[in-house]
């Protein structure tokens, strides 16, 4: 029987624990769509989950590549959302890493924050423009009649922004764990 859960997760780390969580309590995703889960009832603990934000998206020649050089060493390609892939591999099989040195962790946060640097750009410059927009066309406005536009761009500048500084907040997190990475890498070595 399938379950359906509905949540949305910005840290890819803690959408895996809760993936794994879900699979110690028997319940193993076979679908992901934007923020629906869709699970199945299996063995308890039968899975190890991970998530990876791919170079490219999954139809690209190499992503193609790569998704079938996992399933040859036994790892199960359950879902994707965009470049995000969703794996799994039997907890049976031993321990599931994507990721078994720091350089490949380094490159990965590089990756997932090039996404949140572009999503915040698209969020603040429309927020800006708006802004700069709405408060230029103000004085006129009340000459002209269109005080709703301005006031309609103002408005809209508010969430736009708002969303910008979470993803603004999502790259400064990840940023801490590059350094944190490249840190103990320089230790290491």
């Amino acid at each position: 029987m399938d379950h359906v859960i509905r949540k949305i997760y910005s840290n890819y780390e803690k959408e895996e624990n809760w993936l794994n969580e879900m699979s110690a309590k028997g319940m193993s995703l076979t679908n992901y769509t934007w923020g629906r889960y869709t699970f199945t009832e299996t063995p308890k603990n039968e899975y190890t989950y991970r998530i990876e934000l791919l170079e490219n998206l999954p139809t690209h020649p190499e992503s193609i590549a790569y998704i079938k050089f996992l399933g040859e060493t036994g790892v199960e390609f359950v879902a994707s959302y965009m470049r995000w892939i969703f794996l799994r591999k039997k907890s049976s099989e031993g321990t599931f890493d994507v990721y078994s040195d720091i350089e490949s962790k380094i490159k990965h946060y590089m990756r997932i924050n090039v996404l949140w640097i572009t999503v915040m750009c698209l969020e603040f410059i429309p927020s800006i423009y708006n802004l700069v927009i709405g408060m230029l066309t103000l004085d006129s406005s009340y000459k002209l009649g269109t005080f709703r536009i301005a006031n309609f761009n103002i408005f809209f500048s508010i969430p736009t922004f708002l969303f910008g500084l979470v993803f603004l907040r999502l790259w400064w997190q990840n940023r801490k764990v590059i350094n944190k990475l490249k840190l103990e890498k320089s230790i290491r070595e």
